[in-house]
């Protein structure tokens, strides 16, 4: 019988845990809300890419034709809640009361050239991510095109940020964070609610130093943000050692 040995945990391995623990609070914490102001772009990345497909041409008729069941039901999921069965639906099609549902992983695999193929990559990383398939999650979120649609590539961005965060890939998770508050940095709705979570995260994985950057940032580009306003920011820099 080997003996017994009584390990240490080292500083280094506590704050390890801390760190870890502080991180799935912040997901908890954040997790419902941000993930239905994310999923509640969805509606505008729909309407967005059904205008793009009717001017861009025949080509796209097919794909968008066949998307369209599919598309409806994550609509639905998106404002009133994801679940596995309608996600599995979603993702792999099913006959509905007669009626063919085409699963997007099909779309994506027959049509990905296409405007539907493109948002139905956007949607199954969502479907994913719902359901904390988060490999996945990041697979098709980070193949997405957000084609110069602001609001909605942000958006992408903040998934793809959760998608790695889940995966306690820090440094991927906050990047994406940033970016998403870097596409359009004149829209102070979404920029200002990115820079707000990227700040968060950066506090929550005790990255201070970049949290500092961050929550400063926020308070010189977007004074009206309701947790600048209400002095919650100063706050969380008063935590951090800024007395200003």
């Amino acid at each position: 019988m080997s003996e017994n040995k009584v390990v240490e945990v080292t500083p280094v391995a506590s704050e390890q845990v801390e760190t870890t623990d502080r991180v799935k609070g912040f997901w908890e914490q954040y997790s419902k809300p941000i993930i239905y102001i994310g999923t509640a772009i969805i509606v505008l990345v729909i309407g967005w890419y059904a205008y793009q497909s009717q001017v861009v041409g025949p080509k796209e008729e097919k794909a968008s034709e066949l998307i369209f069941p599919a598309e409806n039901i994550f609509e639905k999921m998106a404002t009133g809640g994801f679940s596995k069965d309608s996600v599995n639906i979603v993702l792999n099609g099913a006959d509905l009361q007669g009626k063919k549902v085409t699963g997007l992983l099909k779309i994506i695999k027959d049509y990905g050239g296409t405007a539907a193929g493109n948002r139905a990559k956007y949607m199954t990383g969502a479907s994913y991510l719902h359901i904390g398939e988060f490999d996945k999650a990041v697979k098709y979120l980070s193949d997405f095109d957000g084609n110069n649609a602001s609001q909605v590539e942000s958006k992408a961005y903040v998934l793809l940020g959760h998608a790695y965060a889940e995966q306690n890939k820090k440094e991927d998770a906050l990047a994406n964070y940033k970016k998403a508050a870097t596409v359009n940095g004149k829209d102070e709705f979404f920029a200002a609610d990115a820079l707000l979570l990227a700040a968060g995260y950066a506090e929550a994985i005790a990255n201070n130093k970049e949290a500092i950057d961050l929550y400063k940032e926020l308070k010189e580009k977007y004074p009206s943000n309701i947790a600048v306003q209400n002095g919650e920011v100063d706050k969380i820099l008063a935590k951090l050692g800024v007395i200003e």
